[in-house]
């Protein structure tokens, strides 16, 4: 097993942040893990393999699933966890509904004092009622309980079977110690209502967790069963899981695309809202891309298939959400360091509450009471809950918008960015430059030179090249690959065209060749914003100017109202940009950056050191490239955001994706961000708040346990109801209206 790859183990069972603890400290004593994730709010452990293959070996599974098991808790399988993730609402309500129609006889007595009316169960109604609940419903405390002792550590369950075993017990003992037709104070209806409140607030939890696991569900749901395979006989219906690349397909109106593939034949709309957030349906013709799980419009298409499986784009999609809701957040690592303390000072708290009512006269009954009251308010559910939540349905709704957040780091570190950079070419711009014009310095004929230049660049996907060659085949010029080419990143390509030498070359590279182009044409193209490059000839290896090339893109179309919402939220826009400072400008002013701010003649193997400079300067920069050059900016980003058109590699490149070129979405991620961090804290804010307030309150006497119980279900579900607000976020637009030289 290659240590780069990981391993996810569905767990069931764990309730609570000290289960995590436990789990992470079962599985890291497996020979072979490197390191481990556990997650609460998904379920789930994800183990990274040491690079020792000799150590990991074939039973390395089944001894993690054997450690999680022997730490009592249950190893799931894929397909179980996948079934309760995709179950009805109302799976599992059963016990529920039982535990609450017994414990509800047992509540009535204190409910019908409140109007007057004094009546009471007997004892052994009481008992009849309660042992159901406390032995049978109340079973899994137990279990989990004794587990959690027997590794001396604790959790949620054995807080609960310690509170409702006590209530239950002094009921008992009070009812044995009444005299005959005595109707003693008992605690009946404590131990059993507080385990029912607390199953209602763990089937609520579950029902929750399912709710914010949707966006996975609904992506996993957009692969179709078949695909219309067409062969030698025609179309037949065959298995998805049977479709190999380079099969050829028939995609039918209103069908899914089956896998990533290029149209061979036919034009229709297709609808990638679900991939890319776009509303609009896309335009497909003969020899465009088509991605696997978006919805074809009215027309037939017949596809060749590119991609299948784990290597599709879809695949790739639902692997990065969760892989972002499985990571934790690093403000999760100190919720685990208290929680890891927390059960053994809720013991001792209880313990003390016990011994200090009962020395300051108070009776037996009296101080147990309070101690079980302590006991069953303090539960670290919420803390465990109050982080992972909260990135899963943040990163959901991302998702569902095209923003595909790689980490969960990512996710809490982009709400702090001051400072967003942008790439130019194929990020702020189209990407498509144009040759707009090509001047010969000594009246060479400029057909010739034209067929010249795209000779040079044949072969070469840069956008420059793309330019070239199109203008060349626009007027039907014949070209031939240069030999012995040579390509330089950030200057330019050089060979040899019928036995002479020739170089297309950037102004950086003609000023280290030591030639220099006519000024004032340079300056003359450069103030229209044109891209200027030179055709050098060499003659005996010196270089001369036989031509200059201006080339001109176009900004996105939605590219300065997208910097007017950065500029609007108070973000400084920098362009980092290869391209003379000239050019840089002129487009920087069109897209609404100020000039001021525009880094340009910058080198791709530079421009992390341009964000570092930023940094450096005390600014926390979120670097937005198109993913291909840009790869080490935006490893050198606090946060960086790759460009990526569906297909692009670029997924893999950055801490978050942009699933279609809309600069929009860019201030949409950091908003996003901003929520699920104000989330975060709210949800550990009321997590702290429950137990700081709560047990004060519970030692002094001032809750009864059913109150307890009732609070310490509530804070559970109050998390988790706080994070999934999250799924009603909406984009907001605030642009400013002042010009780029404010």
């Amino acid at each position: 097993m290659d240590n780069t790859q990981t391993l996810d183990i569905s767990v069931g069972g764990m309730t609570c942040a000290s289960c995590v603890a436990r789990v992470e400290r079962a599985l890291r004593q497996v020979p072979g893990v490197q390191d481990v994730s556990v997650n609460l709010a998904t379920e789930s452990a994800r183990i990274v393999p040491v690079a020792d293959t000799a150590q990991v070996g074939d039973d390395f599974e089944p001894r993690l699933r054997r450690a999680v098991r022997t730490a009592g808790y249950e190893p799931r399988s894929a397909a179980a966890a996948e079934a309760e993730a995709s179950a009805s609402a109302w799976q599992g309500f059963a016990p529920v509904a039982a535990a609450l129609l017994l414990s509800l006889p047992l509540l009535a007595p204190m409910l019908l004092d409140l109007a007057g009316v004094h009546w009471m169960l007997s004892p052994a109604w009481q008992l009849l009622l309660a042992a159901p609940v406390q032995f049978w419903l109340g079973a899994r405390f137990y279990r989990a309980g004794w587990h959690a002792a027997r590794a001396l550590t604790g959790n949620m369950d054995l807080l609960v079977a310690l509170g409702t075993s006590a209530a239950f017990g002094l009921s008992l003992w009070l009812w044995w110690r009444a005299g005959p037709g005595e109707m003693p104070h008992l605690y009946f209806e404590a131990s059993a209502v507080v385990i029912a409140l607390v199953l209602l607030g763990k089937w609520l939890e579950a029902r929750a967790k399912r709710q914010a696991t949707s966006a996975i569900r609904a992506l996993q749901q957009l692969r179709p069963e078949q695909a219309h395979l067409i062969g030698r006989r025609g179309e037949s219906d065959v298995p998805l899981a049977e479709v190999m690349a380079g099969d050829r397909l028939a995609v039918r109106p209103g069908e899914r695309v089956p896998a990533d593939a290029r149209v061979l034949e036919g034009r229709s709309e297709v609808d990638e809202s679900m991939l890319t957030g776009e509303p609009l349906p896309v335009a497909k013709a003969t020899g465009d891309l088509l991605t696997g799980g978006s919805v074809n419009g009215d027309g037939r298409l017949v596809v060749e298939v590119r991609a299948v499986g784990a290597e599709s784009v879809l695949a790739r999609i639902i692997r990065l959400v969760e892989d972002a809701q499985a990571a934790k957040a690093p403000i999760q690592r100190l919720v685990d360091q208290v929680a890891a303390v927390f059960v053994p000072v809720v013991l001792v708290i209880a313990a003390l509450t016990f011994g200090v009512w009962l020395t300051m006269g108070a009776t037996v009954e009296t101080s147990l009471i309070h101690a079980v009251a302590v006991l069953v308010i303090a539960c670290p559910c919420a803390l465990g809950l109050a982080t992972p939540v909260a990135v899963m349905a943040g990163t959901g709704v991302a998702a569902r918008r095209g923003i595909l957040i790689k980490d969960a780091s990512a996710l809490e570190r982009a709400h702090r960015v001051d400072t967003v950079a942008f790439d130019k070419t194929g990020t702020l711009t189209l990407g498509r430059p144009v040759l707009t014009t090509l001047r010969p310095m000594d009246g060479d004929d400029e057909a010739v030179l034209l067929g010249i230049a795209a000779s040079l660049q044949a072969g070469s996907t840069h956008p420059l090249a793309h330019a070239v060659l199109s203008a060349a085949s626009a007027r039907g010029l014949a070209t031939d690959a240069a030999q012995d080419m040579q390509s330089v990143p950030g200057r330019g390509v050089r060979g040899r065209i019928g036995g002479a030498e020739w170089a297309l070359a950037s102004l950086r590279w003609c000023d280290e060749f030591g030639v220099q182009p006519d000024a004032v044409q340079r300056a003359d193209l450069e103030a229209a914003g044109a891209t200027v490059s030179a055709l050098l000839a060499f003659d005996a290896g010196v270089p001369h100017v036989r031509a200059l090339l201006a080339f001109t893109d176009e900004p996105k179309p939605r590219a300065a109202e997208a910097i007017g919402v950065l500029r609007g939220r108070g973000l400084r826009v920098v362009m980092i940009s290869g391209d003379n400072l000239r050019a840089a400008q002129a487009m920087a002013v069109r897209v609404g950056i100020a000039p001021e701010d525009v880094r340009a003649d910058v080198l791709p193997a530079d421009k992390a050191a341009q964000v570092a400079a930023l940094k450096q300067g005390g600014h926390v920069v979120a670097m937005v490239g198109d993913g291909a050059n840009d790869a080490p900016a935006l490893a050198a980003a606090d946060v960086g955001i790759a460009m990526a058109n569906g297909t692009d590699v670029a997924m893999e490149a950055a801490g978050i994706t942009l699933m279609r070129g809309d600069l929009a979405l860019v201030a949409d991620a950091l908003d996003l961000s901003a929520r699920t961090v104000a989330k975060i804290r709210q949800n550990l804010f009321w997590a702290f708040a429950y137990n700081v307030v709560g047990i004060p309150f519970a030692a002094f006497g001032l809750l009864s346990p059913v109150v307890a119980g009732a609070a310490m279900a509530l804070s559970s579900v109050s998390v988790m109801t706080n994070a999934l607000l999250l799924r009603r976020w909406k984009p907001v637009r605030t642009t400013r209206t002042e010009t780029p030289a404010d």
